[in-house]
C-alpha cells in the first residue's frame, strides 16, 4: 500500500469516526428518555395508574418525533447548502441544549405540570436534532466511504446508535447496583441526561475540526450545483418518487426497530414479568451483538447488494413478529428472553445495517441531506415515534396482541416497496441524479 493510500484511508477512518461518535452522543441522549422513564415518569404526573403515567410520559416522547419532520428539513436544507458539517455541529448543540433542560426539570412536585412543560420543550428540541442527524450522517458516511464500501461505512450509523442506547443501558445497570430504586426514582433518573449534556459538549468540538466530503466539495465545485435550487423542499418534490420511497421503505423498518430496541426492556418488565434489571440485562446483551452484527451485513450489501438483505428484513419481520413477541411475552428467565431478542434483532439487521447508504444513494448531492432527512422523518414520526404508544394503547386496552400484527403489517408493506425497487449498490454518488438535473436546466434555458 502506497503513502497516499495509506494517508486517504486514514482519512476515510477518521471521517467515519467523527461523524459516529457524534451519533453516538445524539443517540443516546434521545434514548434514555425512553429507557428511564420508568424511573421519572411518576416524577412528572399525578399518582395514579402506572401505566397511565407510562402513556403520558410517552406520549411526550412521541411528540419529540412530529418535530423531526422540521428539523430534517432545517437541517437538511442547511447540509445541502452550507455543507454536511454545518448541519452535524449544529444537531449536537441543539441535543446538548435539550439534555441539559430534562436533567434540570422540576417535578410535579414543584411545580405542577410546568416540570412536563419543560419536558416537552426539550423533547421539541430533541426532535429538531435528531431530525437532522440521521440524514447528515448517513450522507456524511456514505459519501466519505469508497464506492465500493458504502454498505460497510454507512453501517456504522446504527453501531453508533446502538453503541449509544448500549451506554445508556449500560449506565442504567450500573445506577441499578449502585443505588436504591427510592434514589433513582427521586434524582437519580437524572445522571444519564448530565452525562449526555458532557458528552454532546466534546462532540461538538471535534465536529467544528471535521473534515467535509469530497463528493459535496466536488459538486459544490462545479457551476450550479451548489446554487439556489440546493436543498429546497421545491427541488426536493422533483425528487418525489424517491422521496416516497423512503417513506415506504422506512416503515418498516422503524417500527420493528423502536419494537426491538426502545420497547423491549420495557416490555418484559411490565409483560413478561421480569425484574427491571433482568430486562435491561437481556436488552444490553442483546444490542451488543446487534452493534457488531452491522458492519458485517453492511460488507456483505458490498457484494450481494442492498435489496438482499432488505427482502430477507422484510420477510422474516412479517411473519416470525407475531411468534417471537407471544413467547416473549411467556418468557420465564434471562437466556430465553436473550435468544428470542436476538432472532429478532438478526432479522432487523437486514434493514438496519444499510438503510443508510440506500435512501442517500437515491438522490444527487445537492439534494441528498433534505431528500433523505424530510421523508425519513415523516416516516419516524408516524411509525416509529408512536410505536411505543401504540403498543401501550393496544396493551391498556386489552389487546395486546394486536401491536403484533401491527408490526407484521407495516414489514408487509416495505416487503412490497423492496421486490419493487431498483438495486443501489453501483451507483456513482458523482452523478446520480445530474442527467435529470440537465434535463431540467435544458428546458428552463
Amino acid at each position: 500500500m502506497s503513502t497516499t493510500e495509506r494517508a486517504d484511508g486514514q482519512q476515510h477512518w477518521k471521517k467515519i469516526w467523527v461523524g459516529s461518535a457524534g451519533n453516538m452522543v445524539e443517540w443516546f441522549d434521545w434514548f434514555v428518555y425512553s429507557t428511564f422513564a420508568t424511573y421519572f415518569a411518576a416524577s412528572f404526573f399525578p399518582k395514579g395508574d402506572e401505566t397511565a403515567q407510562m402513556l403520558n410520559t410517552m406520549g411526550i416522547f412521541a411528540v419529540g418525533f412530529f418535530m423531526r419532520p422540521v428539523g430534517g428539513w432545517l437541517l437538511g436544507r442547511i447540509g445541502d447548502r452550507k455543507g454536511r458539517k454545518a448541519a452535524l455541529t449544529l444537531s449536537v448543540s441543539l441535543m446538548s441544549a435539550s439534555a441539559v433542560l430534562i436533567a434540570a426539570a422540576p417535578t410535579y412536585a414543584v411545580a405542577g405540570y410546568g416540570g412536563a412543560a419543560v419536558l416537552l420543550v426539550a423533547r421539541l428540541l430533541q426532535g429538531l436534532s435528531v431530525g437532522g442527524e440521521y440524514a447528515a450522517s448517513a450522507t456524511y458516511l456514505t459519501e466519505a466511504s469508497a464506492p465500493g464500501r458504502r454498505g460497510f461505512a454507512s453501517s456504522f450509523q446504527y453501531v453508533s446508535m446502538t453503541v449509544g442506547q448500549i451506554i445508556g443501558l449500560g449506565l442504567q445497570l450500573i445506577l441499578q447496583h449502585t443505588m436504591s430504586d427510592g434514589a433513582l426514582h427521586s434524582w437519580g433518573w437524572r445522571i444519564p441526561f448530565i452525562v449526555g449534556a458532557a458528552g454532546a459538549a466534546i462532540v461538538f468540538y471535534l465536529r467544528r475540526s471535521m473534515l467535509e466530503t469530497d463528493v459535496y466539495e466536488g459538486a459544490s465545485a462545479e457551476a450550479g450545483e451548489a446554487g439556489e435550487d440546493s436543498g429546497t423542499l421545491g427541488t426536493l418534490w422533483k425528487h418525489r418518487r424517491e422521496a416516497f420511497l423512503v417513506m415506504a421503505l422506512t416503515m418498516g423498518g422503524t417500527v420493528a426497530y423502536y419494537t426491538y430496541t426502545v420497547y423491549l426492556t420495557k416490555y418484559l418488565s411490565s409483560s413478561a414479568g421480569l425484574p427491571k434489571q433482568t430486562a435491561t440485562l437481556v436488552s444490553f446483551c442483546a444490542l451488543t451483538v446487534f452493534a457488531c452484527l452491522q458492519p458485517l451485513a453492511g460488507a456483505l450489501s458490498d457484494r450481494i447488494g442492498r435489496r438482499p438483505l432488505l427482502i430477507t428484513f422484510a420477510v422474516g419481520s412479517t411473519f416470525l413478529t407475531v411468534p417471537i413477541m407471544t413467547m416473549l411475552r411467556h418468557v420465564s428467565g434471562f437466556w430465553s428472553a436473550l435468544g428470542l431478542a436476538l432472532l429478532a434483532l438478526v432479522v432487523v439487521t437486514g434493514y438496519t445495517s444499510i438503510n443508510a447508504c440506500v435512501k442517500a444513494e437515491l438522490f444527487p448531492t445537492h439534494i441528498r441531506a433534505l431528500g433523505v432527512a424530510f421523508p425519513y422523518a415523516l416516516a419516524n414520526a408516524l411509525f416509529g415515534g408512536t410505536a411505543e404508544y401504540v403498543a401501550l394503547w393496544f396493551k391498556k386496552g386489552g389487546i395486546e396482541s394486536g401491536y403484533y400484527w401491527y408490526v407484521a403489517g407495516c414489514a408487509a408493506v416495505s416487503l412490497v416497496v423492496y421486490l419493487s425497487m431498483r438495486e443501489t449498490k453501483e451507483i456513482d454518488l458523482h452523478r446520480v441524479g445530474l442527467d435529470t438535473r440537465d434535463r431540467e436546466k435544458a428546458l428552463a434555458s
